[in-house]
């Protein structure tokens, strides 16, 4: 294997040089390239330096030197990454050294484009800890419930399968053929400023045939300090609706040109409706999820109703 590592970069200053090391650690790793996506701290810096430690790390940034979020970020390290596989990482995280064993393996299957495993966390902070356990519990790996590939890997992300499937998978468990990418144009939707990850994944597991690696035991990790943007937002809170909201709006744009099965162009209808009507009546205590709709469709009947007497 012959892999590139893609890292964007946006303040990151304090955690970078490990994220990098954990990741050239590999020989499969050829180069790891960085996204610099105009840090506001001494980020940069750091990136030269490393450029300078080590010939496979690689430097770029937009074409205007601004800011523009991660997911054009991870887009311009799409486009320079030159490997056969793709591989992410966040510069706060960082691999562990089990990371490739299980790709170096299923990959030798052509039919395989993308493997994914779990990822484990490791506390930084007390504020990052007590923020990330009073959203998350006491959730120490970040992983799927049980092995699956190809189609059932849609269906379990959408909630379809008939055993839980689990969360999504993060994307620094998540190893790609570069060359099923480009067949199928998948990026990342760089109008969504948070979710582009879920929404880059639900549109890979329908494109690309996907396979579990190493579910039981982490990969990679995650580093949870004070400043992670994933437990800054309260569940349900108006700013929380409307994300997800943008999330599944795009999601459902998407099947309008792509021939997903009745139950995934379904489910990803009503959750984007959901949200829709959650925003606009104001009142989440109303908020369904597909399950609660197939359980008690007068809550949307209910919803409805709400939204056109108060027009």
């Amino acid at each position: 294997m012959n892999i590139s590592v893609i890292i964007p970069v946006y303040n990151a200053s304090e955690f970078l040089e490990k994220a990098v090391d954990s990741a050239l650690q590999f020989e499969e790793v050829r180069e790891v390239v960085l996204v610099e996506d105009k840090s506001t701290d001494n980020s940069l810096e750091v990136c030269q330096k490393l450029v300078v430690k080590d010939s496979r790390v690689k430097l770029y940034q937009h074409p205007d030197k601004g800011n523009h979020g991660a997911g054009a970020t991870r887009n311009l390290g799409l486009e320079k990454a030159g490997c056969e596989f793709i591989s992410f990482l966040d510069a706060d995280d960082h691999y562990l050294p089990n990371r490739f064993n299980a790709e170096k393996e299923i990959f030798k299957d052509e039919k395989i484009e993308g493997v994914f495993g779990a990822i484990g966390v490791e506390y930084l902070t007390e504020k990052g800890r007590k923020e990330f356990q009073d959203k998350f519990k006491d959730i120490s790996l970040t992983t799927v419930n049980f092995p699956a590939e190809g189609k059932e890997v849609l269906k379990g992300l959408l909630g379809l399968t008939l055993r839980v499937f689990g969360t999504f998978f993060h994307l620094n468990a998540l190893t790609l053929r570069k060359s099923s990418l480009v067949k199928n144009n998948l990026h990342f939707n760089e109008n969504l400023r948070v979710h582009q990850d879920s929404d880059f994944i639900t549109k890979l597991a329908f494109h690309c045939y996907l396979k579990s690696g190493i579910i039981d035991k982490a990969v990679a990790v995650r580093g949870v300090h004070d400043n992670n943007r994933i437990t800054k937002i309260i569940r349900y809170s108006p700013q929380y609706n409307e994300r997800q909201f943008l999330l599944w709006k795009s999601l459902y744009e998407w099947t309008a040109a792509n021939p997903l099965p009745s139950e995934c162009r379904k489910k990803i209808y009503l959750t984007y409706k959901s949200f829709d009507l959650s925003l606009k009546t104001g009142l989440n205590k109303y908020f369904c999820t597909f399950l609660e709709v197939i359980k008690n469709p007068q809550i949307l009947k209910t919803q409805y109703r709400f939204t056109y007497l108060n027009r």
